[in-house]
């Protein structure tokens, strides 16, 4: 580190800081210091969570691992929870909403058999971190929020952080987004008591659907939808799971 001077923080290679008899400055210089390694501990925690949460319990997919490595989560989660940001567990967001547990996120996006030619659709934006793992996987994420507060500063994460094939709406999930359907395929991160039939006539012939179903936060599975090239619907459970249930709008 070359010799410099900060607010009155001395520092040099042979010295990280001296204090000049402040308290402050010394807080300052440690801040200034820290904010390299922090980066790297992210990077840390996010290779572990890839590795000992999402590849550990079978989630395969060299694509999707390889988004999943790429996206900061921690950007993603309100500043108060960063720290838990790669951690094996659903996390708060705002207004009652959550940001779903990384294995679930890995575990959905790899049923979901994203290609690089595909429209998607996704219902529950919430903070835009499956949107941003979709992203790096498909042409186009189309995403729906019906809590505007949500939609607005997921576009501006979104944007800060350079995804620029994600458009955000605020909306009604259940009426879907019919001036961009068809899609390819459909996530849903809240859970309806059933497939919205909105939704299953917005995708297309041989497209898929992955989201939670359930009429009880208690009573949820992960279902996968599919249509076949005739229009004919076959669905198929995958794990119970529980989240926040899909709300209609008024």
């Amino acid at each position: 580190m070359p010799a410099g001077l900060v607010s009155g923080c001395v520092y040099g290679p042979a010295v990280w800081y001296r204090l000049h008899r402040s308290v402050n400055c010394a807080l300052l210089a440690l801040a200034i210091l820290a904010t390299p390694g922090a980066s790297q501990d992210f990077t840390r925690l996010r290779e572990r969570m890839i590795r000992e949460q999402i590849e550990a319990r079978g989630v395969r997919s060299p694509a999707v691992l390889a988004a999943m490595r790429t996206v900061p989560r921690h950007l993603f989660v309100p500043p108060a929870s960063r720290s838990a940001a790669y951690e094996d567990r659903a996390l708060s967001i705002e207004y009652g909403q959550t940001i779903s547990q990384p294995f679930i996120v890995g575990l959905m996006t790899e049923l979901l058999e994203p290609r690089g030619s595909h429209q998607v659709l996704e219902i529950g934006t919430g903070s835009g971190y499956q949107a941003a793992v979709l992203s790096r996987l498909v042409k186009q994420v189309y995403t729906i929020e019906i809590i505007e507060p949500l939609a607005t500063a997921a576009r501006a994460q979104l944007k800060s952080l350079g995804y620029r094939n994600v458009f955000v709406r605020t909306g009604d999930g259940y009426k879907g987004w019919p001036e961009a359907a068809p899609f390819d395929r459909i996530i849903l991160t809240s859970a309806p008591p059933e497939m919205p039939q909105a939704l299953i006539d917005q995708l297309k012939p041989g497209g898929r659907a992955v989201g939670p179903v359930g009429r009880s936060p208690l009573n949820q599975d992960l279902m996968v939808l599919d249509k076949d090239e005739a229009g004919r619907i076959t669905q198929r459970s995958v794990i119970p799971v529980r989240f926040v249930p899909m709300v209609p709008g008024k």
